[in-house]
């Protein structure tokens, strides 16, 4: 009874701590009209991926047509060759229009196969097919010289009665405006968190008209097209742009009134979140669907919306790992079980929704289990009293190193694993930081900033700091290394991406966090352990 003041307000704390991010927001943010332009249509679900050749039924094709027709006036697709279903016949049924598209690379006897399709589709579907759009960012891949494309645009041209179209990235319209005389109309695509110089949403809607005037300068009595134009709601900061489900909304809602005010021929991207794309484009590129992959709706066209509308299954997840932890732990230390709690919960919710395939699926699982023993152990630790100094062996990575050795020789005494197990789990923890970092500084386009990843062992080196609890033993070379190096990737990181980005700033600061148990001598002491006598 006496602990029960104390568990009261931790469940009251964990679950403000999951609410007040998943509050109601964007009520006030009117949608004009609950029936779009046209929208992307890739009908790609789990496990289906055009880079492999596994392709929707015709029937999943039916069933995502039916799903999007009441939203929408047309679709636009980007291939003429994909899957066995014929795409304007289904658009026909179903009362929509077609952006029709053909996927124009590299390989010229594809693109061949892709323009007569493409050719033929638009004049078997006459009444559907309202455009043709002759490849998409072929000058922004650098897939083909303008010259190439603009044959490819007379070919069509020639051969079909509906407008011919080419889509592209707004900037390279600019660099290529010969294409323009080969069009019927200018098709541009307006994506401000992608553009080399990122736009957030509050100042989407004006950076929008302002390409949309320089494009009518530029092309005077040509009409223009908008192709693609959205937000993601997932992924990593791009300066201040911040992918979320509720940036998703807003930027939706204002540009649908920007449209309608201004009668913009515009095409939303996309239909469904695409889980194939993040081999190339990471988690963003998963994340840009007004639907999930599981068909649900991403958000309501009006009212509040919640960032995770799940969120209260996490805090509940979150409550009751935390009280598990704090009975496993004999009924003692309820802040800092309850504070593991949240750390696993958070964790699952980082990576487990976000495991497109076997491979970050096994990744999430090996991450996961990890975390979780390192809190199990931390708890153990705890509740004996135990830091490093009354520990054995040799501390930190240079000791999970060495003993990594001796278990590749099958030398290791498994026996005496309890003395060093929680050490070397934080070092490895430690070089996984490290991998990631550097990975961040030197590619860091389409990779998130791991918080997920890393939620435990950023409560364990807090907890150890608050107890005092550093390595007994200086730090070996190994782990001032490691140490060291992730602080320096953190600051250059934070340099790279700039003061705009917060979350680069916060995963930076938790970067030097992990990395505080190793750095200098300075540090330890004041955080309450003097250096070691001897050498």
């Amino acid at each position: 009874m006496r602990h029960l003041p104390a568990l009261a307000l931790l469940l009251i704390l964990t679950a403000l701590a999951w609410w007040l991010p998943n509050r109601e927001q964007a009520g006030e943010v009117p949608l004009p009209t609950d029936r779009f332009n046209s929208v992307s249509f890739a009908p790609f679900r789990p496990g289906q991926s055009p880079l492999r050749g596994v392709f929707p039924s015709a029937a999943e094709v039916e069933a995502d047509m039916a799903l999007v027709a009441p939203r929408v006036r047309a679709i636009r697709t980007y291939a003429a060759l994909e899957g066995d279903y014929d795409i304007a016949a289904i658009a026909a049924r179903h009362g929509l229009k077609l952006w029709a598209g053909a996927w124009l690379g590299q390989d010229a006897r594809r693109n061949a196969a892709e323009l007569a399709q493409l050719i033929e589709t638009a004049r078997r579907h006459p009444g559907t097919v309202e455009r043709v759009v002759v490849g998409n960012e072929v000058l922004l891949r650098r897939d083909l010289p303008p010259a190439a494309l603009i044959a490819a645009l007379d070919r069509v041209k020639a051969a079909v009665a509906q407008p011919v179209t080419y889509a592209d990235v707004w900037e390279f319209w600019e660099q290529f405006p010969e294409v323009a005389r080969h069009v019927d109309v200018i098709t541009i695509h307006i994506l401000p968190y992608w553009e080399d110089r990122p736009t957030n949403v509050e100042g989407s809607m004006a950076h929008a008209r302002a390409v949309l005037a320089r494009m009518r300068a530029l092309f005077p009595g040509k009409p223009i097209a908008i192709g693609e134009v959205g937000w993601p709601s997932r992924g990593r900061w791009r300066a201040d742009a911040a992918p979320s489900r509720v940036e998703q909304a807003v930027f939706l809602r204002r540009f649908i009134a920007l449209a309608e005010a201004e009668k913009l021929d515009y095409n939303l991207i996309e239909a469904f979140d695409q889980d194939w794309k993040y081999k190339s484009e990471g988690t963003v590129g998963a994340a840009w669907g007004l639907w999930t992959a599981a068909r649900e709706a991403k958000f309501p066209l009006h009212g509040p919306v919640r960032e995770n509308p799940c969120w209260g299954w996490y805090a509940a997840a979150a409550a009751a790992l935390g009280l598990g932890l704090w009975a496993a732990a004999g009924r003692a230390m309820p802040g800092l079980a309850f504070a593991l709690g949240n750390a696993l919960a958070f964790a699952w919710c980082g990576t487990v929704p976000y495991a497109f395939d076997i491979h970050l699926g096994l990744a999430a699982a090996v991450n996961l289990a990890g975390q979780g023993v390192l809190a199990v152990l931390l708890l153990r630790r705890a509740a004996r009293g135990e830091g490093l100094s009354r520990g054995a062996g040799p501390a930190g990575s240079a000791g999970a190193l060495a003993r990594l050795r001796v278990a590749l020789r099958g030398r290791l005494d498994w026996r005496g694993w309890r003395g060093w197990a929680f050490e070397d789990l934080c070092a490895w923890f430690l070089f996984a930081a490290l991998v990631l970092q550097l990975l961040l500084v030197f590619d860091p386009r389409y990779r998130d900033f791991p918080f997920a990843a890393f939620a435990v062992p950023l409560v364990v080196v807090a907890a150890r700091a608050w107890r005092g609890d550093w390595p007994g033993h200086w730090p070996g070379k190994a782990e001032g290394w490691i140490g060291g190096s992730l602080a320096l990737a953190a600051l250059a990181g934070a340099a790279l991406e700039g003061p705009a980005n917060l979350e680069a700033l916060g995963w930076s600061a938790c970067a030097l966090l992990l990395a505080a148990p190793a750095l200098s001598p300075a540090i330890a002491r004041r955080l309450g352990t003097p250096r070691p006598a001897g050498p």
